[in-house]
């Protein structure tokens, strides 16, 4: 499942501020089912991660990664408002490639909205934890000549690239978008500014 962050209510809202997490599912997968079957919505547990580099130290049980993680806590209910659902359709799809909801065919006809449900979480509690730097050796082991020599301690940065657009056999629009163009240089950049950065220590 794909989901975005947001609320309907305060479309405006960011991060700052209080949001449901919204996520596409098919009409009968089982957490979909499970969660119209629960009227007080279906407890969830939502997770993510984001590796940014791997953590090679002297001796492997060091070894670590560079990373972003976060677990969210909460109550799933469908959307059942088409207004609201088409909100949150809009925001996932944008969420994957901004404006592209715009650029296709929309909205949704009646088959594919019934396909289609959209599962509005409601967050009771969640954490995050970012690990980022170099590698963190014992002393013991950082005193010893004969390891630091013949060891390679460092990080090798890791980050995410998309490539560039390839048109599908069935496709006859002239040109290369130039907002896919835009959003994937953007990305590029700046997933392998943040992957560089996290090789220091703050």
């Amino acid at each position: 499942m794909i989901g975005q962050m947001g609320s309907f209510s305060y479309p405006s809202a960011d991060l700052d501020d209080l949001l449901d997490c919204y996520l596409h599912g098919y009409v009968s997968s089982r957490v979909v089912r499970l969660a119209r079957e629960n009227v007080e919505g279906l407890p969830v547990c939502i997770a993510a991660t984001k590796c940014d580099g791997l953590v090679l130290s002297l001796t492997p049980f060091s070894h670590s990664y560079n990373y972003r993680s976060a677990v969210l806590f909460g109550y799933a209910s469908p959307v059942d408002d088409v207004e609201e659902k088409l909100w949150a359709m809009e925001l996932i799809t944008n969420s994957v490639v901004p404006e592209r909801w715009q650029n296709s065919r929309t909205p949704p006809d009646g088959a594919e909205l019934a396909s289609t449900t959209i599962l509005k979480v409601k967050i009771a509690s969640g954490s995050g934890k970012i690990r980022d730097g170099e590698p963190h050796d014992d002393r013991k082991d950082l005193d010893r000549s004969d390891i630091t020599e013949k060891v390679w301690t460092g990080v090798v940065p890791m980050w995410e690239t998309l490539g560039e657009p390839i048109a599908s056999s069935s496709n006859h629009f002239s040109e290369k978008p130039e907002y896919i163009h835009a959003f994937a240089d953007r990305v590029n950049k700046d997933n392998e500014s943040y992957a560089q950065k996290a090789t220091r220590d703050p």
